[in-house]
């Protein structure tokens, strides 16, 4: 079931790619190379969340990334 997920979301990355780069100017390379960049990341992030929905959000890196210096400001 989760495979056909994958395959749905796949197409509508293709779709939107399809949609998207004809209208982009040829001497866009880096406009171009970001929308890869960004939409492959978005893709990959849809992917990892449909097989580990449990997986920690932004949030919660940012609390154990900042946790020691609050204490440490607490003192």
């Amino acid at each position: 079931m989760k495979w056909i997920m994958v395959l749905g979301i796949t197409i509508c990355v293709f779709l939107i790619v399809l949609y998207e780069w004809p209208k982009m100017e040829r001497n866009q390379k880096k406009e171009k190379t970001s929308f890869v960049l960004l939409t492959t990341m978005g893709w990959l992030l849809a992917i990892l969340l449909l097989f580990f929905p449990d997986m920690p959000g932004p949030t919660q890196m940012i609390d154990m990334l900042f946790k020691p210096l609050g204490k440490m400001l607490e003192k």
